[in-house]
């Protein structure tokens, strides 16, 4: 296990908690952990250490039957099952998971396959030679890109961000992005202030950091559409992304 503390030549070790909130992701789940373990083991990250907290929403689907699996398998002390009763939305998700969470950062992301571990080291990388408190993926700049979308989706991506940015002016090209790293303490102050749900909710935590004077730097990813499973945007939760947006541009 990474649960050794090391030194590295160069200073102190330093954790990341990883928080994955899940409904129905049991075929995306193992894999994604495999894909977290290879990321980890990247030279770079070699003298820091790692916990994956799955804040699951009571999956149907057995979710977190898999990850207690995973758990027996690897004898992995730093898998975290931190369940939930319900389908509560993700904002109190991620404030489920910053609980538990030991990591000096928190790195927050998707378990549908759709954000690759591989930027991780990237993100770690970006953070340490900035000093900056968050670090966001986005699919909007150069050596970023989204793959296995219709255009359609596309379209409804680029749309979202280009009302967002002309509302809000957050000085970042991928709000609605939800691969990205934060200094802990700096994520639990501005997540109990937002009050959007859904998709929305990237968004108003991404206003809120730049609001509070926190720093963020941007790095390219590759998003790719969930491999498993079905999509959770529908025609209402591009409605509530609307609504939230204007909301957000009135009080925020």
């Amino acid at each position: 296990g990474r649960g050794v503390r090391r030194r590295g030549a160069l200073g102190a070790m330093t954790k990341y908690s990883v928080i994955i909130p899940t409904y129905n992701e049991r075929r995306n789940i193992g894999i994604l952990y495999l894909l977290l373990r290879e990321a980890f083991a990247h030279p770079s990250l070699r003298d820091d250490e790692f916990e994956i907290i799955v804040v699951d929403d009571n999956s149907p689907d057995g979710t977190a039957d898999v990850v207690a699996a995973l758990q027996r398998e690897f004898g992995d002390k730093n898998l975290l099952l931190r369940p939930r009763a319900d389908k509560l939305g993700l904002g109190t998700a991620y404030v489920h998971g910053l609980t538990h969470a030991t990591g000096e950062f928190v790195i927050i992301m998707d378990a549908d396959l759709s954000h690759h571990p591989s930027a991780i080291p990237k993100f770690v990388a970006e953070q340490r030679a900035s000093g900056c408190d968050v670090v966001t993926g986005t699919r909007y700049v150069p050596g970023g890109g989204v793959h296995g979308w219709d255009t359609r989706r596309k379209l409804t991506s680029r749309v979202a961000n280009y009302l967002a940015h002309v509302l809000l002016a957050p000085g970042v090209s991928d709000l609605t992005g939800s691969f990205r790293l934060y200094r802990k303490d700096a994520m639990l102050d501005v997540v109990q202030r937002v009050k959007s749900r859904g998709y929305v909710f990237q968004m108003e935590i991404m206003v809120r950091c730049k609001k509070a004077g926190l720093k963020v730097r941007e790095v390219p990813i590759a998003f790719v559409d969930r491999v498993y499973g079905s999509s959770k945007l529908g025609g209402a939760e591009i409605v509530g992304y609307l609504k939230g947006l204007l909301r957000l541009f009135m009080t925020v």
